[in-house]
């Protein structure tokens, strides 16, 4: 067995793979940028070579640097991770010829699984279903127009080379294809450094499915069922599962023959996976069609691990050392459910917008046999514009589906992250959500059920009492121990023992006497100790548990639970009369302005002082975490002053420009 390797990337996936060669007993070297000189994954590894500055494309995109930190270290593997050179077939072939071995698949197979439009024409070849599209080089926009009006709409505009949710557009006209297929274009350049672009028929009420491969350098290839990966926002997976609830064994075994084959085809060994893309609509069990294969270890492998009891990470090295895989097809047998969550540095509240920054407080859940937590972070830790915005996944497992999911709820409500936007509340928001525990999801399902954005998750009746009982309790500990403080006159005053929480813009009568507690004269029973400063509570309420994530504002309190964040007021009865005389402060109307929504960097202005616009109208593009965000006119207005240019850099809420 290899003596030691080399992680050519960072964060959880580099501190993921650390873990199992520690395991394996094999010696671990992290590289790393100037932005990561302090990260987890540089201090998990053994050893650890600098690369260079914080973009990618000067420190971990450098092949060349990867390959003289092998030889100086004398790693004699290199594990790729996902992303940046994992799938370019150029560094495979570049170890080979340094004779470091690749944990991975063959350069022949990188490359020709990596052209999407190469990898369409083979998947026909080998039998596999495929979408119609066009599968040539477009040379134009109205060469786009021309293909997409033929194929008929909609239409997907997909980056050759991209991946990640980049470089992909869904046109439903003409004015569409128009619009951004220039976008597809930069995207796939700046991302990839590849502008070409296929069109392909965007299949209505999609699935995204997805067949786990691995195979050896004998000749022996299985399937490890599929991930239902349906769950998306702007085409990045949010959340995905093992197995599929849409998926029965007889759909698995086409699924998975097809797979197989393809991965034959190309004489694929290590792990890979084939993504799908299935008609929700149709229920024959015949409507999968081939998307891509990636050529690399996928973010949500840890829900097949968990189904199968597979470590796929071990399963590459050994694969990787020449080793037989140690089991058969008819070996592969899939037990329980698992569900994974990507925990990312984005403010739901505020339209999903990027967020960095420094993380002021990051406590994961306990982990245990049914929970685990995959990170490459630590409290403290910078949240870089440079990178990727994930900053752990949440793995749950049960028996059933159900079981899974309701682990999910109970372990985000433990999640505790402060310093910038998250988007936790939104992911056990989509836990609760019926239509998703029906497992009734499609592509489609947040774009659909989340039209105007998230505000939180729904507040069931019963839980607005809890929360108030848990608000009275805690205002009872922080005045007992406001009465312990010294030098006050007089004799402290005994804690009250009435309260009025104001939560969500309505009044509740908290009456607490000794451990009877009633919330508008019913009675709650109620255990949720409580030390002042503590920021997470862990109650008992009517012999349910409820963590509470709970925080000090200004004038009162904010509690976190259930996907929402409740802001509360604690007042005793005589404060709260007098406080409905208090006149409301009302916020500047900033409506006239056009701020930017992010951090990032302006990449084109559409308008000058004095133009005129419609409400939808592209105004300013703004680059951030590697995205492009088109800023539209929300109503019809004349431009006063434009205040930014192209190449600013800008911080959330500066101006970009003022309307008349």
């Amino acid at each position: 067995m290899f003596k030691k390797i080399l992680i050519a990337n960072r964060g959880e996936i580099a501190c993921r793979v650390i873990r199992t060669a520690r395991a394996m007993g094999i010696k671990t070297v992290a590289v790393y940028s100037d932005a990561d000189a302090r990260a987890k994954h540089v201090e998990m590894a053994d050893e650890a070579v600098h690369l260079g500055p914080p973009p990618a494309s000067e420190s971990y995109l450098l092949a060349d640097k990867i390959i003289a930190a092998c030889k100086a270290t004398g790693a004699e593997a290199v594990h790729p991770g996902y992303g940046f050179l994992s799938e370019r077939t150029s560094f495979a072939q570049a170890l080979a010829d340094a004779g470091i071995a690749f944990i991975g698949p063959p350069p022949g197979a990188i490359a020709a699984m990596g052209d999407k439009i190469e990898s369409k024409k083979l998947a026909m070849q080998a039998g596999v279903n495929v979408v119609p599209g066009f599968v040539g080089e477009i040379e134009s926009t109205d060469h786009a127009v021309e293909i997409a009006n033929g194929i008929g709409y909609p239409v997907m505009m997909k980056a050759s080379a991209g991946g990640g949710g980049k470089g992909m557009r869904l046109a439903y006209s003409e004015k569409d294809v128009r619009e951004n297929f220039e976008s597809v274009r930069r995207e796939g350049l700046s991302s990839f450094g590849d502008d070409r672009v296929f069109i392909e028929k965007f299949i209505e009420s999609p699935r995204h499915i997805e067949i786990q491969v691995l195979g050896d350098q004998h000749g022996n290839i299985v399937y490890l069922g599929e991930r239902e990966c349906s769950v998306q926002r702007r085409h990045q997976k949010v959340v995905e599962e093992a197995p599929s609830p849409f998926v029965t064994p007889a759909m698995r075994k086409a699924m998975g023959e097809q797979a197989v084959a393809l991965a034959r085809a190309v004489g694929y060994f290590s792990a890979g996976t084939v993504e799908l893309i299935v008609s929700g609509a149709d229920t024959t069990g015949q409507g999968f069609y081939f998307l891509e294969m990636n050529t690399r270890l996928q973010v949500e492998h840890p829900v097949t691990e968990y189904v199968t009891g597979l470590d796929l990470v071990e399963q590459m090295i050994r694969v990787a050392y020449g080793e037989k895989l140690a089991f058969t097809q008819d070996d592969v047998t899939l037990t329980g459910w698992a569900v994974e969550n990507r925990v990312y540095a984005e403010d739901p509240y505020r339209g999903f917008l990027p967020s960095t920054g420094r993380l002021v407080r990051y406590r994961p859940p306990a982990v245990s046999a049914d929970i685990r937590v995959d990170d490459g972070v630590t409290e403290g830790a910078e949240i870089s514009m440079f990178y990727d915005p994930m900053i752990a996944k949440l793995i749950t497992y049960g028996d059933t589906r159900i079981e899974a999911i309701d682990r999910q709820i109970d372990a985000l409500d433990r999640f505790e992250i402060d310093g910038i936007g998250h988007n936790v509340d939104f992911l056990s928001a989509l836990m609760q959500h019926p239509r998703f525990r029906e497992g009734n999801i499609t592509t489609g399902f947040i774009a659909e059920e989340y039209p105007e954005g998230f505000v939180g998750a729904p507040t069931e009746a019963n839980l607005t009492a809890k929360l108030s009982a848990v608000a009275g309790l805690i205002a009872n500990v922080e005045a007992a121990r406001a009465g312990l403080i010294d030098g006050q006159l007089d004799t402290p005053a005994p804690a009250p023992t009435d309260w009025v929480v104001k939560l969500d813009g309505a009044e509740h009568r908290v009456a607490i006497e000794g451990e009877a507690v009633a919330v508008d004269g019913t009675a709650v029973v109620v255990d949720a100790p409580y030390l002042p400063g503590q920021r997470l509570v862990e109650a008992t309420i009517d012999g349910e548990p409820l963590a509470i994530r709970v925080q000090r504002s200004r004038t009162g309190w904010r509690f976190t639970t259930r996907g929402a964040t409740h802001k509360l007021t604690v007042l005793s009865p005589r404060i709260a009369d007098l406080s409905h005389h208090m006149i409301e402060k009302v916020p500047p109307d900033l409506s006239r302005f056009l701020l930017c929504p992010m951090p990032g960097l302006i990449t084109a202005i559409h308008v000058k002082a004095g133009d005129k616009v419609e409400a939808g109208q592209p105004l300013a593009v703004v680059e951030a975490m590697k995205m492009e965000n088109i800023l539209r006119a929300e109503k019809a207005g004349t431009v006063a002053s434009v205040s930014a240019a192209p190449g600013d850099s800008l911080a959330v809420d500066a101006v970009i420009l003022e309307f008349e």
